[in-house]
Parts: C-alpha cells; structure tokens; sequence
C-alpha cells in the first residue's frame, strides 16, 4: 500500500493546486501521529487507494460492479478519516432472448424443390416421369434443349441422346413383312408410328437401340393422319423422346433423322428443314405397307400432283408436312425427325425416290423427305389411345 504526504511548502495556496477540491483519501486512521494530519498531497486519480478496510460482506456483485471514492468529512478536515464504500452492486444486462427457430414446414421444402427443380433443364419432366411412374408423355417447347448445354446442333451428340428412344418394328402381314421405325413416347412402351407400318399386321415385334425385342400390340390408328400408336408388351423402363414444338420449325433449321432404313436399326442421317406445309398424299387402304411380300417396293404416295412409289389406290388422304433434306429410305418411316435441340419436331412417313426405270432427265440428287408435324401427333394422341378411327 502506498502513502503520499505532502511535503512542507508545496502548493501554499490551496486554491491553486491540482485537483483542488477533490476529497483526500486518509491511509491512516484518526489516531495517527500529528504528521499523519498534516495536508496530504492530493490523490492521483490513475492510481486510487484501496479501501482503508475491508467492507462489510455484501451481496455478490456482478462483473459490471464498480468501487467508487466517497467522501468522508469535509475538506482539509486534519482528523477526516477518508474512506471507500461499495455502491450496490450494477444489475447485470438481462439476456437477449434467444432467436426463434423459423419452422421448416411443407412450404420451405416446397420451395427448395421448386428452386432444384427450376436449375436442371430438357430432361426434368422424363425423370419425374421416371420416379412418379406415370405415363405422362414429355413434351417440350423447341426453345428447351434435351442434348447438354454448349451441345447443340451436334449431330454425334444428338444421335446419343435420342437412338435409345427409337426402336424398329417389323410387322408379319398376311402376304410379307413390313419393316420401319418407331418413336417411345412413355417410358411403359407407347410407340409412335406411321399407320401404313403396321396396317393389316398379323403380330408386330419392336427392337430397341440395345438389341432388346419386345411383343407389341396395336391401341390405336389413324389412316386420315397416317399415324398408329402401338404398345410393347411388359415394357418398362424405357426412355421416352421428348415432344418438340413444330409450330416453331423454320425453314433452314438442323435436323437429325433416325430410323431402321432398310433394316439397317439405328442410322443417323441430318439436314436442314426445306420446306413447311408441303401436301403429302397417302392411302388409306390396307396392306399398303413397306416392303409387302418381302419384296423392295416403297409404298405409295403423291406430292405435288405426282405420284410416287406406285398406285396409291383410290382411297388417299393428304396432311401438310414438314420437307427435310435429310436422308430417307424405306423403314425409316415412323421414324424421328429431331432438332437442334434433341427433340422431336416430326415422325418420318415419305420420301421421294426415282423410279428404276427413270430417265436421266429425272436424275439429280434425292433430298426429299416428308414428315407428320409433331403438333399433328400430340393433337391426336388422345383418339389413338381410345382405339383412334379408320373412316
């Protein structure tokens, strides 16, 4: 414990020194020696003085208490025993009240789901297909890209993402086979395919991009449209192609063909859309299939006031189709026509193709090939599932 006096001769005008004013902090008792009450110097207030004894026991204080000098006697009071006394002590600041857990209830997973949902692109609607398990078909504008992002237009790119969807069927008719192609559009074996493909079948076999066959049967058909939906039997897990928007085609649009020209399953051919709207004839008969009685004959149709591929008999209806250059043979009817963007924008059904006893006036490079919008498709899905209609 330190004690400070003040030395004799030093501030002599009390008025005039330091800290004038301020009380004094006795270190001693009244009964100290007469030197003891001599003026003391004042207090450093950096360095107060504890107290000059030991407190009465007081409530426990928390860490915010305080000593404070209080005065004790009056100024310059020779016997004025100075002292500290505890203030009471400071309250402690109340605890903020702890913050409320926001509930995390069905409306926040919700909307995490619908932001995952929102950031992954073409191929949501056929994995929530996948995980429902429903038969909804997927559909897509044309502005939606089913092939990976920075892809598109890549012809290698697009035949991988769609051969899986697109099967070949070979139909056993009562005077040959019938060979083309056909586009899954659920993933239980809903097929899509040209009605002159399957018309007058005895049995119908489907073969997928992997080798996989299955027993198909006929649901429904639409000679006017020229279209037949077909369903593989104890089909599962497979993939359906995305329907594309035809209505946004444009003329010099990339497209990719796939179909089973000629049997050969899976071949990849591409072009650009030529032309839109053009009016394509067809019959409506039976047996007016591809490759009848195994032999090479391309079925019938007419397109601008001509005929092609033989008599299309007298019973004919004509659709507006999509012209492609793309590449087309006999079974790559029922085929898919594709976008840049891996979805399908028509279903293949005619191609031009001379014939054998052509002159040279009539040669020239074949790149004419017809194919079934697939808004025209969409459109009549609903009638081909309730066994569509013949008239």
């Amino acid at each position: 414990m330190t004690e400070s006096f003040r030395r004799s001769g030093e501030y002599e005008n009390p008025y005039q020194a330091p800290y004038e004013g301020a009380r004094q902090h006795a270190s001693s008792p009244a009964s100290a020696s007469p030197e003891a009450s001599s003026p003391v110097s004042p207090v450093n207030p950096e360095w107060p003085p504890p107290p000059a004894h030991r407190p009465a026991a007081q409530a426990p204080v928390g860490p915010a208490a305080v000593w404070q000098t209080q005065a004790v006697g009056g100024a310059g009071d020779g016997d004025g025993g100075g002292g500290t006394a505890p203030l009471p002590p400071v309250a402690a600041e109340p605890t903020p009240p702890a913050r409320r857990k926001r509930a995390r209830g069905p409306f926040a997973l919700l909307a995490a789901v619908a932001v995952v949902a929102a950031a992954i692109g073409g191929g949501t609607a056929y994995g929530i297909q996948e995980l429902t398990g429903t038969n909804t078909v997927v559909s897509s504008s044309t502005t939606t890209s089913v092939v990976p992002t920075g892809k598109t237009g890549d012809v290698a790119t697009i035949a991988a993402t769609v051969s899986p969807s697109v099967v070949e069927v070979s139909a056993t008719l009562s005077n040959g086979t019938s060979t083309g192609s056909g586009v899954i559009i659920t993933g239980d074996g809903e097929i899509v395919t040209n009605n002159h493909v399957v018309s007058g079948a005895n049995s119908i076999k489907v073969t997928t991009s992997d080798g996989t066959s299955y027993t198909a049967k006929v649901v429904g058909t639409d000679s006017k449209k020229d279209l037949a939906l077909i369903k593989a039997v104890n089909a599962s897990g497979l993939k359906p192609a995305t329907l594309g928007n035809s209505d946004g085609v444009k003329v010099g649009d990339t497209v990719v063909a796939i179909g089973s020209p000629e049997g050969l399953t899976g071949t990849v051919t591409s072009g650009i859309v030529s032309a839109l709207h053009r009016d394509v004839t067809v019959s409506t008969g039976e047996n007016q299939g591809q490759q009848q009685g195994g032999g090479g004959g391309d079925w019938p149709f007419q397109f601008g006031g001509r005929q092609f591929n033989g008599d299309t008999g007298s019973s004919t209806t004509t659709y507006k189709a999509l012209q492609t250059d793309a590449s087309l043979n006999p079974g790559n009817s029922g085929g898919a026509l594709i976008d840049a963007g891996g979805n399908i924008i028509g279903i293949n059904s005619a191609m031009y193709s001379a014939a054998a006893n052509s002159s040279s006036a009539d040669a020239g490079s074949v790149g004419l090939g017809f194919a079934i919008p697939i808004n025209t498709v969409k459109a009549d899905l609903a009638a081909l599932r309730a066994g569509g209609s013949t008239g």
